[in-house]
């Protein structure tokens, strides 16, 4: 039996440039921002692969905004096991999502779909804790962070893995379920601490790596590949530098205070906008010619769709023909081991528009031609 929990505020401080969502008071902000939570959405597209497979499942899940809405939208049949309005509490609270998880163990899910980002798949864990048998769980990506490597590498892909579970033909694999302080995170202080580990469906190319840091002994091969991207950067044009250490390398070299994860506009060496939301950011782009600077999540390969989800499909499409700008030292690229680099922003055609081989600089003077793949198509 296949399980569902969706965490509908999952993911909704992405756009907003707020590095995260855990909290009433940032949810609130990234509302007023203009930003929305796109995790019933991406938890519908998981189920309706799933659906086009097994269209007479019946899926175990939480009422309303928590399961059951991204169910029936996809065609399939939904039984509630849990509703968290029976309990007096709001349907968004992390120990709605253990209660909900533990109630889909107790029920007979052997696999469970979550929708959310580290957090939720901490509370997950949470809700797990003693559970016997334990259940396999999978996440289907709807967060900011998404540091632990027990996500699908896209909702597409947690669809698929899905059906292959029911079809009885796939393995699974222990992975650590990792989650930081994103108060913290936000004084620039990113230390992804362990909270639990998971029974995860695994298949190559579908379900993500953990991120990976890039090692003190790397500095200066990081600093030459931002010294590479400075000298690159040409007058007039808006520079969207998004999160990162080989970014805030940059930064250093511009003389510019960025913010710790978020996204900046610069323009000819000064800072415009410090943290700019997805709203922001085309505005900025509006106003004349611009380019994201991105770099490679260490581990995972990531482009797009990881921690920096203001560079929404919006702003990628507004940006033109040569929307990136790619700077990282060389040996993130060989520890993918000959895997392309992924974007997963959330649009198909934009995620296919970008796929092919991209220009990546490596050093002051030096560049690597590697491949870009949308993640459905990562084999």
């Amino acid at each position: 039996m296949i399980g569902l929990v969706v965490n509908p505020v999952a993911g909704v401080g992405g756009p907003a440039g707020l590095a995260g969502s855990d909290g009433a008071d940032v949810q609130r902000l990234a509302v007023s921002r203009g930003a929305h939570s796109r995790a019933q959405e991406r938890a519908t597209v998981a189920l309706r692969v799933l659906a086009a497979r097994h269209p007479a499942l019946v899926i175990a899940t939480v009422a309303g905004a928590m399961g059951a809405d991204a169910v029936r939208a996809a065609g399939l049949e939904a039984w509630v096991v849990y509703d968290p309005a029976s309990a007096s509490q709001s349907p968004t609270t992390a120990s709605d999502t253990s209660a909900a998880v533990a109630a889909l163990a107790a029920a007979g899910a052997t696999l469970i779909l979550v929708a959310g980002g580290d957090g939720t798949l901490r509370d997950a864990a949470a809700g797990l804790a003693g559970a016997a048998p334990q259940p396999a769980v999978l996440g289907i990506p709807s967060g900011v962070k998404m540091y632990s490597p027990v996500f699908a590498v896209s909702p597409r892909a947690a669809g698929s893995l899905a059906a292959d579970w029911v079809d009885g033909d796939l393995p699974t694999t222990e992975r650590e379920v990792l989650d930081i302080d994103e108060a913290a995170m936000r004084r620039a202080r990113v230390d992804p601490q362990l909270f639990g580990m998971l029974r995860v469906p695994f298949r190559v190319g579908r379900t993500q790596a953990r991120k990976a840091a890039t090692p003190a002994s790397e500095a200066a091969a990081v600093a030459a590949a931002a010294r590479g991207a400075v000298s690159r950067m040409r007058p007039g044009v808006r520079y969207l530098l998004g999160p990162g250490g080989t970014t805030a390398e940059i930064a250093r070299q511009l003389g510019i205070a960025k913010s710790p994860l978020g996204v900046d506009v610069i323009l000819d060496g000064r800072q415009l906008l410090r943290s700019a939301s997805e709203e922001q950011l085309l505005e900025e782009i509006a106003r004349g010619p611009a380019q994201a600077v991105v770099t490679v999540i260490g581990g995972q390969g990531f482009l797009l769709g990881r921690g920096n989800q203001q560079l929404s499909a919006a702003v990628i499409n507004a940006l033109g023909d040569d929307p990136l700008l790619v700077v990282a030292p060389e040996q993130k690229i060989i520890d993918l081991q000959g895997r392309p680099l992924i974007v997963e922003t959330g649009d198909p055609v934009v995620d296919q528009k970008l796929s092919g081989h991209i220009s990546i600089i490596t050093g002051a003077v030096t560049t690597s031609l590697y491949a870009v793949a949308a993640p459905d198509l990562v084999t």
